[in-house]
């Protein structure tokens, strides 16, 4: 029996995948693709096909944005999501244990998501789209519940809107009033 060597073609045009610039930098938001569509048109010659991601952001500290994309295939689609999401990017107010101030409810066309805040070691306690909302915002402890539709566009909108909806306590003491800014521990001089 003779030895033979197989030779390895995939390398024999010079490896040119080691000579391409690798443009890996960092980006400063977490994507997570929630749901993929198939959508079709109907049109006089027959039907088109494409396809509908929808994309949430966040930094994992305080903000975080959703982002819907359509292209005719899915790679488009998630990077026109992403780009939509980069837009409308939020801001979120948490505790320093890593939970919301308080209880917040949001409704979104006929979903409606309640979000409650936890001790910490809780961890989250929430379901679907409403749990990667909160992962990507940067909550570490809370229980969420999502009430009404199923439908996924829906109750990450409703659960944006409860996050950003979240105000300081300090805040809205003074909004209301009931703090002025002469009691406030900050200009106090002595």
């Amino acid at each position: 029996m003779e030895n033979t060597q197989y030779v390895n073609r995939a390398g024999s045009r010079g490896d040119r995948r080691s000579r391409r610039p690798q443009h890996a930098t960092p980006s400063e938001f977490q994507e997570r693709v929630l749901e993929i569509n198939r959508v079709t048109r109907v049109v006089k010659g027959g039907k088109r096909m494409r396809f509908r991601a929808l994309v949430v952001i966040g930094d994992g500290i305080n903000r975080v944005a959703f982002g819907l994309g359509k292209a005719n295939d899915v790679t488009t689609a998630v990077a026109k999501a992403v780009a939509d999401a980069k837009k409308r990017v939020a801001p979120v107010f948490l505790t320093e244990a890593g939970t919301l101030p308080y209880q917040v409810r949001s409704s979104h066309k006929s979903a409606m998501v309640l979000i409650r805040p936890a001790r910490a070691g809780t961890g989250l306690i929430a379901g679907g789209a409403v749990r990667v909302v909160l992962e990507l915002a940067g909550v570490k402890n809370a229980v969420a519940k999502v009430l009404g539709s199923s439908n996924k566009i829906s109750n990450v909108v409703a659960a944006i809107k409860a996050l950003t909806s979240v105000e300081a306590p300090r805040q809205m003491l003074e909004d209301r009033g009931k703090l002025s800014a002469e009691k406030s521990p900050a200009n106090k001089e002595g």
